[in-house]
Order: structure tokens, then sequence, then C-alpha cells
């Protein structure tokens, strides 16, 4: 099985590569004025990653979006166990500009 680190690791996702698009992991951390806490929430990054697809999928006709699938079945095997479940999601790789709101 191949395995995947994260090229970018923010305060509290993770991206991965995986060739043909990128993942996006919502972990359990807590940030707050630009400081990642010690404290975790458990269950926060599934919140959050179901949120978000919500979201898009309600959105999808007005705007498009980036994301392809939150099942992870679509996902490399290295993606399907339990620590990746209802957590990421495989989207699009896009130019973005950095800017963050």
């Amino acid at each position: 099985m191949q395995t995947f680190s994260p090229v970018k690791e923010g305060k509290v996702r993770a991206i991965y590569d995986v060739g043909n698009g990128t993942i996006m992991v919502a972990t359990d951390r807590i940030s707050a004025f630009d400081v990642v806490l010690p404290t975790r929430i458990e269950g926060k990054g599934q919140v959050l990653t179901q949120m978000s697809r919500f979201w898009f999928d309600f959105t999808k006709e007005l705007v498009g979006n980036h994301m392809i699938s939150c099942d992870t079945k679509d996902m490399p095997e290295f993606f399907r166990t339990p620590d990746f479940e209802k957590r990421s999601m495989l989207c699009k790789k896009l130019n973005m500009l950095p800017l963050e709101c």
C-alpha cells in the first residue's frame, strides 16, 4: 500500500497530494488567535468536513467548487481507515491565491 505524508499542515487541516487531486483532512485541533491550543475536541474535524460537504453540495449549481468526494472509498487505500473517515475531502487541484479571511 502506498503511504502519503501531508504536503502542508495548517492550524486545523492537513493537505495530501494524491497525484490527480488533493485530500484535505480536518483534524480535531483547536486554533484561536493564530495559535494551536493543546486541547483537542474529539470529532471536530468530522463536523467541519460534514458542514463543508453540506454547503458545497447545496451551492454547487450556483457556483463551482473544489470538492470531488468525501467518501473515502473514492480515495487511495491509505485513507480508507477510521482515522480519515468523515474528516477527509478529495478535491480538485487548484491554483489558489494565498488569502485568508
